[in-house]
């Protein structure tokens, strides 16, 4: 063998090493955002699994154009009071809320109820509250 092929060898193993080393981290690096991506899917399933909420009532007071709502989380994860979101006869409704009578809180412990109050002009028939995860659970309304 002459001296060209021997360089031309090396030249091609070396273009060889360096695709490699290229290589390596980009598909390491996207194995890990995968398995990543798969474990926080797997975070957001578990936490789906363990919430709930029971729609205990809902009252229309026809007097005071008022909807207020009771509800209470029976999941075992703690929910954020302002990401629930009421829908009145499949709408959205803007309503205040307060957890088990406190103003000053968010936070929606396992167990605890929380009262919602929006000012509507009709009675609906049906309250439906939504919470973390897509949970949800409706009640028909009454009026008062």
């Amino acid at each position: 063998m002459g001296l060209s092929v021997s360089v031309s060898t090396a030249v091609v193993c070396l273009g060889l090493f360096v695709a490699a080393g290229v290589a390596y981290p980009a598909v390491a690096n996207g194995a890990e955002r995968v398995s990543e991506a798969n474990d926080a899917a797997a975070d957001r399933a578990l936490d789906r699994q363990q919430t709930g909420v029971a729609a205990a009532n809902a009252t229309y007071h026809a007097g005071n154009d008022t909807l207020v709502v009771t509800a209470r989380n029976d999941g075992s994860t703690t929910l954020d009071v302002t990401r629930t979101t009421l829908l009145a006869d499949n709408e959205y409704v803007p309503s205040t809320a307060t957890v088990a009578g406190a103003n000053d809180t968010a936070l929606w412990l396992p167990g605890e109820t929380a009262r919602f109050e929006s000012g509507l002009s009709t009675a609906p028939d049906r309250v439906t509250v939504v919470v973390d995860h897509g949970v949800r659970d409706w009640v028909d309304v009454e009026v008062a």
